[in-house]
């Protein structure tokens, strides 16, 4: 049988490097490791033939919850940059703090971390306020290598942040454990770990071979913009959520899918100026499309393997490794997959590694938390390197990508330790979890 299910596995990987190597994207390459190994393992009787199919469409609506999540979390980020709020913060932000530099920081980490913390995509964040913040650090006299690099590691902590994480998301789903309590081991280290990034890279150093660039001509607000009309979007959306928890028995569970609704509807009606809701939705979903497929297809991926028996392989993999060498194998093992799988390391190595760690009496939810700082990390990792090649482009820097990457190195090891002691420790971190909830 682990003979059998080694031939599925071997087909499975050899699908996705040929369709890698035919220089498809990673959402088509997984897809092509779902369907060969769904054929290769209806041919050896798991699945039959004729359920092929079944499992293939099952399995690309597992994470369909997430997927209305990212989506209207995603047009409620779009429409706040539509309105100007975006571009109203940051110069506003750079106006009245440029003299007082730590915290003109602190405040512009803040703001990329809210896209993604509200959307579980650090994309968003550069997509969203990248740009207006690349050019607000600049203007403080940060070099545009270590701009990008701040930008970089700053958007991955956004994506790990709360209330919405994917990874999480993945692993909570995967191992039936109830995505409640990651507030507090999710948002203290994403808080302290973005701090000590923009102080490090942010602040000048003694000597300090980068030149900064001249000041930045920061965008104009739209007329009549103005704090309230930001703040009360995020005001309706977080009072939201925190209504139902302080009378439970009193209001219905809306959901964070009509919560974004209702939150995006009131950035909508206090918006300075008028807003195409249609053109902003279709822009805002065309963005979308990779990382949508990619939730799909790590779906279907995932119930093949299931199905086929593949993933009970790598469970045993995983749980036969000696635990010493497998914490320390952590620090490569995770960001390589989310720089190969993206979302689809989750699925594929997180699960087992959870039910495997669960098993020896670690806490699941910290563990959990442990892991999603390290997996951002790959997403500055070849092949996929998305918000690594994003901070790039946003910031402008001209020199190359493995100079930019170096220069995120203390940050990176930083965080990989972090993550990593959350692991070793997270029976004794239980208490963030029973005070998150």
């Amino acid at each position: 049988m682990q003979i059998q299910i080694g031939i599925i596995l071997a087909i499975m990987v050899l699908a996705y490097g040929v369709a890698k190597w035919q220089r498809l994207s990673v959402e088509l390459s997984m897809l092509a490791a779902a369907v060969a190994g769904g054929i290769a393992g209806a041919f050896l009787g798991t699945p039959p033939i004729g359920e092929l199919s079944r499992h293939l469409v099952e399995g690309a609506f597992t994470y369909l919850d997430v997927i209305l999540v990212f989506t209207t979390a995603t047009i409620f980020m779009a429409i706040l940059s539509e309105s100007g709020g975006v571009d109203y913060v940051v110069s506003g932000t750079l106006k009245t703090l440029a003299g007082v530099k730590v915290i003109a920081l602190l405040v512009l980490m803040v703001i990329v971390l809210i896209p993604g913390a509200l959307t579980g995509a650090g994309s968003v964040s550069l997509l969203v306020v990248g740009a207006p913040v690349a050019m607000a650090l600049i203007s403080l006299g940060v070099p545009r290598r270590r701009a990008a690099a701040i930008l970089f590691i700053v958007a991955g902590l956004s994506a790990a942040a709360p209330p919405v994480n994917i990874w999480a998301m993945i692993l909570s789903a995967g191992t039936a454990i109830p995505y409640v309590g990651f507030e507090l081991p999710l948002g203290i280290p994403v808080l302290i770990l973005g701090t000590f990034t923009v102080l490090v890279l942010g602040l000048p150093r003694g000597k300090d071979s980068e030149k900064a660039d001249s000041k930045q001509e920061l965008p104009e607000p739209v007329p009549g913009q103005s704090w309230w009309r930001v703040l009360l979007p995020f005001a309706v959306f977080f009072g939201l959520v925190m209504a139902y928890r302080i009378w439970p028995f009193a209001l219905p569970v809306l959901g964070l899918p009509l919560q974004f609704v209702i939150a995006g509807a009131v950035a909508l009606l206090v918006s300075p100026k008028k807003i195409n809701l249609l053109q902003v939705s279709r822009d805002t979903v065309r963005r979308l499309l990779p990382l949508l497929a990619t939730m799909v297809v790590v779906g279907m991926l995932q119930q093949i393997m299931t199905t086929t028996g593949v993933r009970g392989l790598l469970s045993f993999a995983v749980i036969s490794t000696p635990l010493v060498l497998l914490i320390i194998s952590l620090a490569v093992i995770i960001p390589v997959s989310e720089g190969v799988l993206t979302y689809g390391g989750a699925a594929i190595i997180g699960i087992p590694l959870i039910w495997f760690l669960d098993s020896i009496g670690l806490h699941a939810t910290v563990a959990i938390a442990g892991l999603s700082l390290l997996w951002p990390l790959g997403d500055g990792l070849p092949p996929t390197a998305l918000i690594g090649r994003l901070s790039v482009m946003v910031s402008e820097y001209k020199g190359t990508y493995g100079s930019f990457l170096r220069s995120t190195w203390l940050p990176w090891i930083v965080i990989t330790v972090v993550g990593i002691l959350m692991v070793v420790f997270s029976a004794h971190l239980d208490f963030l979890v029973k005070w998150s909830m």
